[in-house]
């Protein structure tokens, strides 16, 4: 048994994919009989990407958190937000984060962990996890959920800024005993950028919890054809990004200056389907297309352009995988770009669990690699809108005639439950403890 202190920013009642990867690795890890203390943010968020999700407290396994205390500072705008973009000064979040981590990790009164698991979700949290960890003398596996600046998705205003914050990567992850990537390709540029990490670098996913799709799974209306798109969608951001990346490129601040975020939102979905009907009006005529997920203007703006959709909003997490459950199709959206994403995003695994049949819009990487051996997706590039077209036809075909959806290829999915994922992340922090021990 090890004493583990994990530090997370994002815990339940946060929602979101940071937060259920904390929770569930916490469960995994006192199911292996390590003990765990959890220090994390206050537990209020009004962020985009982590909504608050009441029902998600009642997850957390009897463990001791510890919560810093609030308020979080708010994100800079204006001036201040330019210079810490282009002058890379510290924002009022990583001084808050660094001295209130430091204090409560002091303040514990705790015996000495025999391993930290430092969660660098958002990245200013790193430096203060490295300070902390310093603080405990015990080593320490940085656990990241994206590559950071090696982010394709990741802008920077030049190369200056780009580079500066790769060196400060290097600095952090060279401390850790330990560097967990969340897919093989991300991992994979942290071996190639700082070869000097080599072995201790490891590609472990995220994952899906089997209970979420136990229910029987909701009936849709009859007559209905339901496609469900979940999660962040990217219409302002990907807009946006178009109107600036000429002169980004020019600058240097792309990690890949062919990446386009609008494929990411629902946009080539709706065009997809009016390409369709052109077509044949009857095969989309029973299509409904139900977004879930916290929305922007730009977002609800889109999905009003169509009669088809059906937009949700914010719905909790147990809400959301019913949702996911009762689909006939899955949309599953991603960025476009030359090469290989270094990016999974965390709904791919729970549409893996749902078994439900999906529609994987993905660039080259692990993502599509998945997809194309789960046996229940059809991928397609991100902008094919032709593409898309054909894949919902050949679902309304199959639905129409009463014929079963593709069957999901149970020992690839075993491979993706939050089970198998914590027990890979718990066999580094054991060979690490060992290593330490020894």
């Amino acid at each position: 048994m090890a004493r583990v202190l994990l530090i997370a920013f994002h815990y339940p009642p946060v929602g979101g994919p940071s937060a259920q990867r904390t929770l569930h690795l916490t469960r995994q890890l006192t199911l292996r009989g390590h003990e765990v203390v959890v220090v994390t943010g206050p537990g209020v968020s009004d962020y985009l990407w982590t909504p608050f999700d009441e029902s998600t407290s009642a997850l957390i396994p009897d463990v001791r958190v510890h919560r810093l205390s609030g308020p979080v500072p708010s994100q800079s705008r204006g001036l201040r937000r330019i210079g810490e973009r282009v002058l890379q000064l510290d924002p009022p979040f990583r001084r808050w984060f660094d001295t209130e981590l430091v204090q409560a990790v002091a303040g514990l009164g705790l015996p000495r962990p025999d391993v930290v698991l430092g969660e660098i979700v958002p990245y200013d949290t790193a430096t203060g996890i490295v300070d902390a960890v310093r603080q405990t003398g015990a080593p320490w596996i940085a656990d990241l959920h994206d590559p950071w600046a090696l982010d394709e998705m990741w802008i920077y205003p030049t190369a200056l800024q780009r580079l500066a914050d790769r060196r400060r990567m290097r600095r952090v992850l060279r401390s850790a005993a330990a560097v967990v990537m969340n897919t093989s390709e991300a991992a994979a540029r942290v071996r190639s950028a700082f070869p000097e990490l080599g072995k201790r670098v490891h590609g472990i996913p995220m994952g899906f919890d089997p209970s979420d799709f136990e229910a029987p799974r909701e009936a849709t209306p009859d007559g209905i054809f339901r496609i469900v798109h979940t999660g962040t969608m990217y219409t302002e951001e990907g807009l946006r990004h178009r109107r600036t990346r000429r002169i980004r490129r020019l600058l240097g601040g792309m990690p890949n200056p062919t990446v386009d975020f609008l494929p990411r939102s629902h946009v080539y979905l709706l065009r997809a389907l009016a390409v369709l009907e052109q077509r044949d009006a009857s095969l989309v005529a029973p299509v409904e297309v139900h977004l879930a997920g916290a929305m922007t203007v730009g977002d609800r703006e889109v999905a009003a352009s169509s009669r088809r959709t059906v937009v949700h909003g914010f719905v909790s997490h147990a809400d959301t995988m019913a949702l996911v459950g009762s689909a006939d199709l899955l949309f599953l959206p991603m960025h476009a770009m030359d090469g290989r994403a270094g990016l999974v995003p965390t709904k791919t695994y729970e549409y893996l669990g749902s078994g439900r049949p999906i529609l994987a819009a993905v660039p080259d990487g692990d993502a599509r690699e998945l997809m194309e051996a789960c046996g229940t997706a059809t991928a397609v590039y991100p902008n094919d809108v032709q593409g898309m077209a054909r894949v919902i036809e050949q679902h309304v075909l199959r639905w129409r005639a009463g014929e079963d959806p593709p069957a999901l290829d149970a020992a690839v999915a075993a491979g993706y439950t939050w089970e198998s994922i914590g027990n890979r992340v718990a066999d580094v922090i054991e060979d690490v403890v060992g290593r330490t021990r020894s």
